[in-house]
């Protein structure tokens, strides 16, 4: 573009296993002849995924390209299909997507690309316009077909290559109709294709990521994956003033790390526009490739586990006597939790009084849950994303907020892990706390810890809010209230 700015060409995380010879440039070179002119980024995707072994079989059975939206993934499928029908010879190629209409679109745009390039369009037998079963077929039998997906989509078909667009929404249904469809075949590749993770669709892909990251992290390639990922590592909330680990979501810089199509399709202007206009969760997944990916059994539950924790869920715990109040609200201000807490056989009982989007409601529903209950406290961590609610707070309940130091956040949640381990809690099974816990470690603060998220998308809110509420029931007060005559 006019401005000379690139976004970066090749991505922040890379691992693929070692190649020889590749049949990327064969690819990028017939694209060419069909119209299609490729980006830098573009053709090392597809140089590296393409990569072979000295044997000609490929390097990577499966190869996995998670970029940002708009950018121009399209243009790798494109040229990987049409490699496939036309000079590697793949009796069938299945691309499936998500969605119907995504699958139909990228049947018109390769047969676009072939109508208008005479030699290639002499070749094929036919192009199958039927409902369902859009494809294209060659007078020497390849066939590329296009299908949405489903459980029980592709079964019956020996693929040798199988391309998975929008691999955010892919789940083991899918991979369990598609995957076998290759067993058969002697030399078969899967690609990937897809945006940042959006939480539990993204089964397939939070695999493959954690594929990639853990070989990264051996230094080591992984024996069959090709993975390419262009993405920021954004601030944490413990990040230091000045802070040179973590990328800055309002930079330019970021924008260009994480979106390779800066330069030929995207603008750093229209990126910005973005910015002043979509939610900072949803700029930073959809254009920055700040994703949710669910977690497997030995990545989640990392600080308590989920036995210990069921294993407290009581249906009759309830408090008893005085309560404590707490909030907490998450860094993009996306959600807000309200929590309590209160002592009951011995121990204590913690529980969600309310977890809903955003902030607006928060003053009114705490001045409604003061007014009902008379607590002996409110627990506001002052320097977190919810101080900003601490003077409208106090004004509107006419007391004065408990806003607990760094040592005592420390230790907050050090009390309770303690409980949690000496079974002197007790809780009613709440889904918004046990997906917090699920989605939280730790954090170093001096020799102790506090909570902290694994990504962007988890929110940890109910957790906080509920170790706060239950550190309340020992702070000193001023004052105390007549115990509770009933409970919310």
């Amino acid at each position: 573009m006019a401005d000379g700015v690139y976004g970066w060409q090749e991505p922040p995380i890379q691992i693929a296993p070692p190649s020889g010879t590749s049949a990327g440039q064969e690819a990028i070179d017939l694209a060419k002849r069909a119209g299609l002119v490729l980006d830098p980024w573009q053709q090392h995707v597809l140089r590296v995924g393409m990569g072979e072994k000295p044997n000609g079989s490929w390097a990577s059975f499966e190869v996995a390209v998670n970029v940002p939206r708009q950018n121009g993934k399209g243009g790798i499928i494109e040229a990987r299909e049409l490699w496939g029908l036309f000079i590697g010879g793949e009796e069938l190629i299945l691309h499936s997507a998500h969605e119907f209409k995504t699958a139909k679109n990228a049947f018109k745009r390769i047969e676009r690309l072939i109508r208008q390039t005479p030699d290639l369009h002499k070749r094929v037998k036919t192009y199958r316009q039927t409902v369902g079963e859009e494809g294209i077929e060659l007078h020497t039998g390849q066939l590329l077909r296009f299908i949405a997906r489903s459980r029980g989509s592709g079964r019956g078909f020996t693929g040798h290559c199988n391309v998975m667009d929008e691999d955010m929404i892919l789940g083991d249904n899918e991979m369990d109709a598609l995957l076998p469809t290759m067993a058969a075949v002697a030399d078969p590749q899967i690609w990937y294709l897809g945006s940042a993770g959006i939480g539990s669709p993204s089964v397939q892909l939070g695999r493959l990521r954690r594929r990639a990251l853990s070989a990264i992290e051996a230094g080591v390639p992984d024996a069959s994956l090709a993975y390419f990922e262009w993405s920021i590592d954004p601030h944490r909330d413990e990040c230091p003033q000045g802070c040179t680990e973590h990328d800055d979501m309002d930079s330019d810089e970021a924008a260009l790390k994480s979106n390779p199509g800066v330069g030929y399709r995207l603008s750093l202007a229209k990126i910005a526009q973005e910015r002043a206009t979509m939610s900072a969760t949803g700029f930073a997944r959809e254009r920055l490739g700040v994703g949710d990916y669910p977690s497997d059994t030995a990545d989640s539950w990392q600080v308590i586990g989920e036995e210990a924790w069921r294993s407290l869920a009581a249906a009759d715990s309830k408090p008893e006597g005085e309560v404590a109040f707490a909030i907490d609200v998450t860094p993009e201000r996306s959600h807000a939790a309200i929590a309590a807490a209160g002592r009951w056989r011995g121990g204590a009982h913690v529980e969600v009084v309310d977890h809903r989007p955003g902030t607006g409601w928060l003053i009114d529903r705490a001045e409604a849950l003061h007014l009902k209950h008379k607590p002996r406290v409110w627990v506001v961590d002052g320097a977190g994303p919810a101080g900003s609610v601490i003077e409208e707070l106090e004004e509107r309940l006419g007391i004065e907020v408990v806003q607990p130091k760094a040592r005592q956040v420390a230790a907050a949640c050090g009390q309770l892990y303690d409980a949690v381990a000496s079974q002197g809690l007790s809780h009613i099974d709440q889904a918004p706390l046990a997906t917090a816990l699920a989605g939280a470690q730790k954090r170093p603060l001096g020799d102790a810890w506090a909570w902290a998220r694994r990504g962007v998308g988890v929110d940890i809110s109910p957790l906080v809010a509920v170790t706060l509420a239950k550190w309340g029931l020992g702070v000193e007060v001023e004052e105390t209230v007549d115990p509770l005559d009933n409970i919310w």
